[in-house]
Protein backbone atom coordinates (compact mmCIF):
# COMPACT_ATOMS: atom_id res chain seq x y z
CA UNK A 1 0.00 0.00 0.00
CA UNK A 2 1.22 3.02 -1.00
CA UNK A 3 2.41 5.43 1.71
CA UNK A 4 0.29 8.99 1.87
CA UNK A 5 2.15 11.89 0.04
CA UNK A 6 3.92 14.86 2.79
CA UNK A 7 2.45 18.11 2.35
CA UNK A 8 4.97 20.52 1.81
CA UNK A 9 6.23 22.84 5.19
CA UNK A 10 4.82 26.03 4.76
CA UNK A 11 7.79 29.20 5.30
CA UNK A 12 6.55 31.86 8.10
CA UNK A 13 6.53 35.16 5.94
CA UNK A 14 8.84 37.78 7.34
CA UNK A 15 7.36 39.34 10.90
CA UNK A 16 4.94 36.83 11.68
CA UNK A 17 4.65 36.03 15.38
CA UNK A 18 3.08 33.14 16.84
CA UNK A 19 -0.12 33.69 18.89
CA UNK A 20 -0.03 30.29 21.17
CA UNK A 21 3.77 31.93 22.24
CA UNK A 22 3.49 34.72 25.87
CA UNK A 23 4.82 37.62 24.85
CA UNK A 24 8.14 38.87 26.74
CA UNK A 25 7.81 41.25 29.25
CA UNK A 26 8.86 43.99 28.33
CA UNK A 27 12.41 45.70 30.29
CA UNK A 28 11.93 47.65 33.42
CA UNK A 29 13.75 51.60 32.61
CA UNK A 30 16.73 52.02 34.79
CA UNK A 31 16.46 54.15 38.16
CA UNK A 32 17.02 57.81 37.42
CA UNK A 33 18.45 59.92 40.21
CA UNK A 34 16.66 62.01 41.97
CA UNK A 35 17.81 66.07 41.34
CA UNK A 36 18.22 67.73 45.11
CA UNK A 37 18.64 71.48 44.98
CA UNK A 38 21.75 72.73 45.17
CA UNK A 39 21.56 72.96 48.76
CA UNK A 40 20.84 69.69 49.50
CA UNK A 41 23.62 68.10 47.25
CA UNK A 42 26.23 66.78 49.60
CA UNK A 43 29.74 68.98 50.22
CA UNK A 44 32.97 68.28 49.33
CA UNK A 45 35.29 67.59 52.43
CA UNK A 46 38.10 70.09 51.15
CA UNK A 47 35.35 72.87 51.83
CA UNK A 48 35.14 71.83 55.29
CA UNK A 49 38.72 71.33 55.65
CA UNK A 50 38.77 75.63 54.66
CA UNK A 51 36.25 76.83 56.80
CA UNK A 52 37.99 75.03 59.98
CA UNK A 53 41.37 76.70 58.55
CA UNK A 54 39.49 79.79 58.69
CA UNK A 55 37.86 78.74 62.14
CA UNK A 56 41.63 78.41 63.75
CA UNK A 57 42.87 81.30 62.03
CA UNK A 58 40.46 83.75 63.48
CA UNK A 59 40.43 82.64 67.01
CA UNK A 60 44.12 82.94 67.10
CA UNK A 61 43.61 85.85 65.91
CA UNK A 62 41.75 86.89 68.47
CA UNK A 63 43.56 85.46 71.18
CA UNK A 64 46.92 87.04 69.94
CA UNK A 65 44.74 90.97 70.02
CA UNK A 66 43.38 89.93 74.00
CA UNK A 67 47.03 88.84 74.59
CA UNK A 68 48.15 92.60 72.82
CA UNK A 69 45.41 94.38 75.13
CA UNK A 70 46.21 92.82 78.23
CA UNK A 71 50.06 92.80 77.68
CA UNK A 72 49.35 96.83 77.07
CA UNK A 73 47.17 96.92 80.31
CA UNK A 74 49.82 95.67 82.20
CA UNK A 75 52.79 97.38 81.00
CA UNK A 76 50.39 100.63 81.72
CA UNK A 77 49.80 100.02 85.20
CA UNK A 78 53.22 99.04 86.09
CA UNK A 79 54.80 101.83 84.65
CA UNK A 80 52.81 104.63 84.00
CA UNK A 81 54.43 105.67 80.79
CA UNK A 82 54.09 109.69 80.32
CA UNK A 83 54.51 111.18 76.89
CA UNK A 84 58.04 113.40 76.06
CA UNK A 85 57.01 117.01 76.40
CA UNK A 86 58.10 119.42 73.93
CA UNK A 87 58.72 123.86 75.17
CA UNK A 88 60.13 126.40 72.87
CA UNK A 89 62.25 127.74 75.50
CA UNK A 90 63.36 131.00 73.84
CA UNK A 91 64.22 132.11 69.85
CA UNK A 92 66.18 135.65 68.37
CA UNK A 93 67.55 136.45 65.82
CA UNK A 94 71.31 137.85 65.10
CA UNK A 95 70.20 139.11 61.36
CA UNK A 96 66.99 140.18 59.82
CA UNK A 97 67.04 142.40 56.49
CA UNK A 98 64.83 142.89 54.14
CA UNK A 99 66.43 144.17 50.68
CA UNK A 100 64.35 146.08 48.02
CA UNK A 101 65.76 145.55 44.47
CA UNK A 102 64.67 146.10 41.24
CA UNK A 103 64.03 142.51 40.20
CA UNK A 104 62.23 141.79 43.92
CA UNK A 105 62.13 141.50 47.53
CA UNK A 106 65.20 139.35 49.42
CA UNK A 107 65.08 138.66 53.31
CA UNK A 108 68.50 137.32 54.77
CA UNK A 109 68.03 136.44 58.41
CA UNK A 110 69.34 134.17 60.59
CA UNK A 111 67.99 132.85 63.58
CA UNK A 112 69.03 130.47 66.95
CA UNK A 113 65.94 129.11 68.88
CA UNK A 114 66.24 126.54 71.86
CA UNK A 115 63.40 123.75 72.44
CA UNK A 116 63.38 122.29 75.86
CA UNK A 117 62.58 118.24 76.11
CA UNK A 118 61.26 116.82 79.02
CA UNK A 119 60.99 113.36 79.80
CA UNK A 120 59.36 112.88 82.62
CA UNK A 121 59.01 108.88 83.32
CA UNK A 122 60.95 106.98 86.11
CA UNK A 123 61.28 103.53 84.45
CA UNK A 124 61.46 104.60 80.45
CA UNK A 125 63.77 105.81 78.26
CA UNK A 126 63.45 107.95 75.13
CA UNK A 127 65.06 107.14 71.79
CA UNK A 128 64.84 109.75 69.22
CA UNK A 129 65.72 109.71 65.57
CA UNK A 130 67.41 112.02 63.49
CA UNK A 131 65.51 115.22 63.25
CA UNK A 132 64.50 117.83 60.91
CA UNK A 133 63.45 120.91 61.55
CA UNK A 134 62.17 123.61 59.58
CA UNK A 135 61.01 127.43 60.50
CA UNK A 136 58.32 130.27 59.22
CA UNK A 137 57.58 133.78 60.13
CA UNK A 138 54.24 135.07 59.85
CA UNK A 139 51.02 134.42 59.08
CA UNK A 140 52.09 133.57 55.67
CA UNK A 141 54.66 131.44 56.47
CA UNK A 142 57.96 133.13 55.02
CA UNK A 143 60.67 130.67 55.07
CA UNK A 144 63.13 131.20 57.60
CA UNK A 145 65.31 127.96 57.00
CA UNK A 146 65.59 124.37 57.72
CA UNK A 147 68.44 122.05 59.53
CA UNK A 148 68.79 118.42 60.96
CA UNK A 149 69.88 117.35 64.34
CA UNK A 150 71.14 114.09 64.92
CA UNK A 151 69.80 111.11 66.85
CA UNK A 152 69.50 111.19 70.93
CA UNK A 153 68.92 109.26 73.40
CA UNK A 154 66.81 111.06 76.71
CA UNK A 155 67.66 109.21 80.18
CA UNK A 156 64.96 108.95 82.90
CA UNK A 157 63.41 112.04 84.36
CA UNK A 158 66.05 114.13 82.19
CA UNK A 159 65.68 117.60 80.58
CA UNK A 160 67.39 117.82 77.42
CA UNK A 161 67.59 121.51 75.37
CA UNK A 162 68.40 121.49 71.79
CA UNK A 163 70.17 124.00 70.27
CA UNK A 164 68.70 125.13 66.78
CA UNK A 165 70.37 127.41 64.14
CA UNK A 166 68.52 128.16 60.78
CA UNK A 167 69.11 131.26 58.18
CA UNK A 168 67.94 131.87 54.60
CA UNK A 169 70.56 134.20 52.67
CA UNK A 170 68.55 136.22 49.87
CA UNK A 171 65.22 134.49 50.27
CA UNK A 172 62.90 135.85 47.17
CA UNK A 173 59.91 136.96 48.78
CA UNK A 174 56.39 139.06 48.15
CA UNK A 175 57.17 143.25 48.00
CA UNK A 176 53.68 143.30 50.52
CA UNK A 177 55.06 140.31 52.51
CA UNK A 178 58.50 141.74 52.92
CA UNK A 179 57.47 145.70 53.98
CA UNK A 180 55.06 143.48 56.38
CA UNK A 181 57.14 140.78 58.63
CA UNK A 182 59.65 144.14 58.66
CA UNK A 183 57.41 146.39 60.51
CA UNK A 184 56.26 143.05 62.48
CA UNK A 185 60.02 142.51 63.48
CA UNK A 186 60.12 146.21 63.98
CA UNK A 187 57.28 146.34 67.10
CA UNK A 188 58.38 142.89 67.97
CA UNK A 189 55.07 141.15 66.65
CA UNK A 190 56.81 138.36 64.54
CA UNK A 191 55.06 135.87 65.08
CA UNK A 192 57.81 132.35 64.54
CA UNK A 193 56.54 128.57 64.28
CA UNK A 194 58.59 125.73 64.11
CA UNK A 195 57.89 122.60 62.69
CA UNK A 196 60.29 119.29 63.93
CA UNK A 197 59.57 115.84 61.95
CA UNK A 198 61.51 113.38 63.94
CA UNK A 199 60.62 109.45 64.93
CA UNK A 200 60.59 107.97 68.83
CA UNK A 201 61.19 104.73 70.57
CA UNK A 202 61.09 103.65 73.89
CA UNK A 203 63.34 101.55 76.02
CA UNK A 204 62.15 99.38 78.90
CA UNK A 205 64.73 97.15 81.04
CA UNK A 206 67.11 96.99 78.35
CA UNK A 207 64.36 96.20 75.65
CA UNK A 208 63.88 98.84 72.87
CA UNK A 209 60.98 99.53 70.74
CA UNK A 210 61.13 100.35 66.72
CA UNK A 211 60.80 104.28 66.15
CA UNK A 212 57.37 106.13 65.59
CA UNK A 213 57.30 109.30 63.09
CA UNK A 214 56.16 111.92 65.24
CA UNK A 215 55.92 115.66 64.01
CA UNK A 216 56.24 118.23 66.72
CA UNK A 217 54.99 122.02 66.15
CA UNK A 218 55.96 124.51 68.51
CA UNK A 219 55.34 128.18 67.92
CA UNK A 220 52.97 131.02 67.26
CA UNK A 221 55.24 133.46 69.88
CA UNK A 222 55.87 136.77 69.09
CA UNK A 223 58.91 138.74 69.85
CA UNK A 224 57.11 140.17 72.84
CA UNK A 225 56.41 136.68 74.22
CA UNK A 226 59.93 135.24 74.42
CA UNK A 227 60.64 136.57 78.20
CA UNK A 228 57.04 134.76 78.87
CA UNK A 229 56.44 130.99 79.88
CA UNK A 230 56.39 129.34 76.24
CA UNK A 231 53.52 127.40 75.85
CA UNK A 232 53.52 123.97 75.09
CA UNK A 233 54.50 121.98 72.23
CA UNK A 234 51.64 119.57 69.66
CA UNK A 235 52.37 116.27 69.43
CA UNK A 236 51.20 114.73 66.52
CA UNK A 237 51.32 111.45 64.55
CA UNK A 238 50.33 109.84 61.02
CA UNK A 239 49.60 113.35 59.94
CA UNK A 240 46.61 113.68 62.06
CA UNK A 241 46.50 111.98 65.67
CA UNK A 242 47.32 114.56 68.28
CA UNK A 243 48.33 112.90 71.08
CA UNK A 244 49.33 116.15 72.92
Amino acid sequence: MAGKPMKPVLQRPPGYTDPNLQAKPAPRPLPTKALLPPSFEPRKRRSRHCRLCLCCLSLLLIIAILLMIIAGGLFYLWFDPKLPVFHLQSFKFSAFNITKRSDGTYLTAKMVARIEVRNPNENIIYHFGESKVETTAGDDEVNLGSTTLPEFTQGKKNTTSLEIETSVNNELIEDGIGSKILDQFTSKKLKVDMDVKTSIGIGVEGVKTGLLGVEVVCGGVTLKETSTEMPRCIISTLKWIIIR
